[in-house]
């Protein structure tokens, strides 16, 4: 049985998948699987994945169903303890594999580990260093655009990017798969924060080594679907995993983060964008979506709320 299955979901990635994969075949694990799940490419990716990479597991999907529905087929067609996510434009270093279970294994309270992501094209700084939020409504990376030896220290984090993560089976069986109302964007803060609020710990492993060359999929960091999704995916983030006393006791760091947001956006040209998403993401907010809440999680949530406090000042350098 394999120890680690890597999940790649791919959407008309044909120009990296030649990086991804030719990495993953060099890694120094010798007990994983590859999987890539196709969300109805129309660049021929699937051919040129059955003709050059064979060994590779290949699910194809009808059509472009998302980030998160991708990644969920995946994880349901693998067997292996521990699930590796990876974006389709990376690559990795050839004990990436090796190091990120081996990570997993030191914290037995972990639920994921997030790689070390470095910027493809300029390897001198960080891509990714761990993702944290706030209490201001902000998801962020740590150390993005940073000096590459910012973030050297294996430590907890909020969350784990899923762009090169490593997740525990049976704690995803336990507290559910990917949310796929989400479609992409904060889907990983989601389930990080999800598993925070059942007693569990996400943590960055700095020897485990992926290059990112980012929006590979989305096309650049900033556009209209981006920021509808990420906004609406936010506002749904927070009515799903924070009871409603921590939400009124946020109200006020929350309203002042989406005032900045807004008008941040709007100076971008994509306010209307922005607002849309924020309808939008009352709109999917339902009491059966929640995480419900328990008692003996409240310790967790206390937690939670001290970091969400912590993440302001963390997220202004100080």
């Amino acid at each position: 049985m394999q120890k680690v299955s890597v999940i790649i979901p791919n959407y008309n990635g044909l120009a990296y998948l030649d990086g991804v994969l030719s990495s993953l075949k060099r890694q120094t694990a010798d007990s994983y699987e590859v999987i890539l799940v196709d969300n109805g490419s129309v660049d021929e990716s699937c051919a040129y994945v059955t003709a050059a990479y064979p060994w590779v597991r290949l699910l194809r999907l009808p059509e472009n169903f998302g980030f998160c529905r991708a990644v969920n087929e995946g994880i349901k067609a693998s067997r292996a303890p521990y699930v590796l996510l990876l974006n389709n434009d990376t690559e990795v270093e050839p004990d990436f594999v090796e190091e990120m279970a081996a990570a997993l294994a030191r914290h037995p309270k972990a639920f994921s580990c997030q790689a070390r992501m470095v910027q493809f094209h300029d390897r001198t700084r960080l891509d990714d260093g761990g993702n944290f939020y706030n209490a201001l409504g902000w998801a962020f990376a740590r150390g993005k655009g940073k000096d590459i030896h910012t973030c050297e220290k294996e430590e907890p984090i909020f969350a784990a990017c899923a762009g090169a993560a490593i997740y525990r089976r049976k704690i995803l069986e336990k507290i559910g798969l990917f949310d796929e109302e989400h479609f992409a964007y904060l889907e990983d803060m989601d389930i990080g924060y999800r598993a925070r609020i059942y007693g569990y710990e996400n943590w960055y492993a700095p020897k485990a080594v992926v290059y990112h060359v980012g929006s590979g999929t989305s096309g650049s960091r900033y556009n209209q679907f981006k920021t509808r999704y990420s906004s609406r995916n936010n506002v749904y983030l927070i009515y799903k995993n924070m009871p409603l006393g921590q939400i009124v006791l946020n109200v006020p760091f929350l309203v002042a983060g989406f005032a900045v947001k807004i008008v941040f956006f709007v100076r971008k040209g994509m306010g209307r964008e922005y607002l849309a998403g924020m309808k939008n993401g009352v709109q999917i907010s339902r009491k059966e979506k929640k995480v419900p809440f328990s008692l003996k999680n409240l310790p967790n949530y206390v937690r939670i709320q001290l970091e969400l406090w912590q993440g302001i000042f963390r997220r202004m350098g100080v």
